[in-house]
């Protein structure tokens, strides 16, 4: 079926990622509907840029759902008496699972995302889970995506009566940080709308020391491009 003008769901939560990942369904013809959480998370800024994000590329409508995964805790992201790790040596590796990892985070983002596509008439969905530089988080795997699909294909009235069948699409799982930057720069995407940081500063500057900033320096460098977000050292 041609995808053009076609409707489809975009996780967007205001890092490079999912911005790369909306960049690009917009590039395959998707009208894309941005949705972005405030979960608990201590790095709220995070929203700020969804909206700049979702404003810059086009997405026809961006929600912003209100959870709180805080009241269970279990995270360094939603629990501020966890500590945000920094200068972690293990960066990016497939040992440990890290304290910001957020019990079930991204299978209760999909599930949002499903009831509203289900609801728009959609059967796209995009995620920006990357299985490279994922800092060990088991709900951005390849695994995990292909099981959550056959899920919305039993668990929906509109795939059950063969109205469609649901897709999640994970453009950049298999791409490292520097070719995601990459692809979003060749796209146009000003990356400058971001934001990464696990633990910003009260002005919503990066702290440089988490995992997300250190995956996002490593992929800009690689790239050979120059970060465009303030940092705090």
């Amino acid at each position: 079926m041609d995808e053009q003008h076609k409707k489809a769901v975009i996780l967007v939560s205001g890092g490079l990622d999912s911005a790369t990942t909306l960049a690009i369904a917009r590039k395959m013809g998707f009208d894309c509907y941005g949705l972005s959480f405030r979960y608990g998370q201590r790095h709220q800024i995070e929203i700020e840029a969804a909206r700049r994000v979702c404003a810059s590329i086009g997405a026809i409508e961006h929600r912003i759902i209100d959870i709180d995964l805080a009241r269970f805790g279990g995270s360094a992201l939603t629990d501020s008496a966890i500590s945000i790790p920094k200068n972690r040596s293990d960066l990016g590796g497939e040992g440990e699972i890290p304290v910001t990892y957020v019990p079930a985070r991204n299978l209760i983002f999909l599930s949002y995302a499903l009831a509203w596509a289900e609801v728009l008439g959609a059967f796209d969905i995009f995620i920006g889970v990357n299985a490279l530089d994922y800092s060990g988080y088991p709900d951005c795997r390849s695994e995990f995506i292909g099981a959550f699909e056959n899920v919305a294909n039993l668990a929906t009235a509109a795939a059950t009566q063969g109205k469609g069948k649901y897709k999640i699409h994970t453009p950049i799982i298999e791409m490292t940080k520097a070719e995601i930057i990459q692809e979003g720069t060749e796209l146009g995407l000003d990356y400058s709308l971001t934001h990464s940081c696990y633990d910003p500063d009260e002005a919503g500057r990066a702290c440089g020391r988490c995992d997300s900033c250190r995956l996002r320096l490593k992929g800009f460098a690689e790239a050979g491009l120059k970060d465009p977000i303030e940092y705090t050292q």
